[in-house]
């Protein structure tokens, strides 16, 4: 009979459901064993299970089996004869069930007979933490208007608000409905991260090096609507240096843009241009002295002059990046570890280049380039947007703004 019956809720089959419930005493919140390959139907309390393992059948209620298969008129036959609506067979609410799946229709039905919008499942979330796909921000809409709570953290070693998970995801018409109902953009979890510092993060796919737009429109709507671009997390890290070690141009120029400060510090005394620096090999796709002069143009704190053979170290194959962190001083003195630092075969490839630099490290620096300099000092972290107000020709603004001209003068 039990085996009769989850078939019949899984082929939505309300008529059968129904009479099954009428001609037998089969116990309306039985639990039942299914198949459950994603893991839809559990949530566990952490530990409870190894990450690497994962369960091929779970226990639900029928109504839990209703909702993750989007069997609305069978769910109403079992709500209709007294079906629990808020228990937790396996750690979640029906409701959680209906969010995880994105089944709206499930969702309105549940919250008509009375589910909890604001239920934890066993795991610490609510039913909106369950929201975490484009087609669950229907789901979204309707707990919220049956008063579901924006800003309840989960109840587990992260302590997320919705909009970290949304924010996390890069889901923005999540993120725009959660603020526009009174989310907290500022928000810190567990690990002091705020929904900002989170997408920054993520606004890389490591796996497949690429840049997210949905999570850069994330961030451009979180500082839109106040989030603090300097606020820190427990490493003392911001969005920026999330950014700079992803060497994400478009994210650190919305961040700069927004008042993100570079010459902030993390736990280890790092700033933003550091880890760019660092991490500029093993972001193959990316423009290194784009994102440099970017910095640089916003008031980051420039390389130690008796450090610089060390970007030399790195980049002797990319002269661009060396112009850009050359022309940031007023003047340098070479010194012989310069040498050591560009091999044989760089010096012949770009033999022009850095006969340049070496000439001018020896001889005073062009009066153009200590106006540069001067001007670029005098503007401090407004240089960029200040240059680019002032009526200058177009080649006169790229000069001052560092672009590299494949020459040292």
């Amino acid at each position: 009979m039990m085996r009769r019956f989850l078939s019949a809720l899984q082929r939505n089959d309300a008529a059968e459901v129904d009479e099954i419930l009428r001609t037998s005493d089969l116990d309306i919140d039985t639990v039942l064993e299914v198949e459950d390959l994603r893991s839809v139907l559990p949530s566990y309390t952490k530990g409870s299970w190894l990450h690497s393992f994962k369960l091929e059948s779970s226990w639900a209620m029928g109504i839990h089996i209703c909702m993750m298969h989007n069997a609305i008129e069978s769910a109403l036959v079992l709500l209709e004869r007294g079906a629990a609506v808020n228990r937790k067979s396996n750690g979640k609410t029906p409701l959680h069930v209906a969010c995880a799946v994105s089944h709206v229709d499930c969702v309105a039905l549940l919250l008509n007979w009375g589910a909890n919008v604001n239920s934890v499942s066993r795991s610490g979330r609510t039913p909106l933490h369950y929201c975490t796909t484009q087609e669950s921000v229907d789901c979204a809409r309707q707990l919220i208007l049956k008063g579901a709570d924006v800003n309840k953290p989960s109840q587990n070693n992260d302590e997320d608000t919705p909009l970290h998970i949304a924010a996390h995801l890069g889901i923005s018409e999540l993120v725009s409905l959660y603020i526009a109902h009174g989310a907290d953009v500022n928000a810190f979890n567990a690990h002091m991260e705020t929904p900002l510092i989170a997408a920054a993060f993520c606004a890389m796919d490591a796996r497949v090096q690429t840049y997210s737009e949905q999570h850069h429109l994330v961030c451009r709507i979180l500082l839109d609507y106040g989030a603090n671009p300097n606020l820190q997390d427990g490493d003392k890290k911001t969005a920026l240096h999330k950014a700079s070690w992803n060497c994400d141009q478009t994210l650190m120029q919305i961040l700069l843009d927004a008042g993100a400060d570079p010459k902030i510090m993390d736990m280890s005394g790092i700033q933003a241009l550091q880890y760019t620096l660092n991490m500029m090999r093993m972001r193959p796709y990316c423009e290194p002295y784009c994102c440099l002069q970017l910095l640089l143009n916003y008031g980051a704190v420039r390389v130690y002059p008796n450090q610089f053979y060390k970007v030399l170290e790195i980049y002797h194959d990319d002269p661009r990046t060396v112009e850009v962190m050359v022309n940031s001083y007023g003047h340098l003195m070479s010194t012989s570890k310069w040498r050591d630092a560009i091999p044989k075969k760089t010096y012949k490839k770009h033999m022009m280049f850095y006969d340049s630099l070496f000439a001018a490290c020896t001889t005073p620096r062009s009066l153009q380039h200590l106006a540069r300099f001067t001007i670029r000092t005098a503007m401090c972290c407004s240089c960029e947007s200040g240059i680019k107000q002032l009526s200058l020709p177009t080649s006169i603004k790229q000069y001052i703004l560092l672009e590299p001209e494949g020459i040292i003068r």
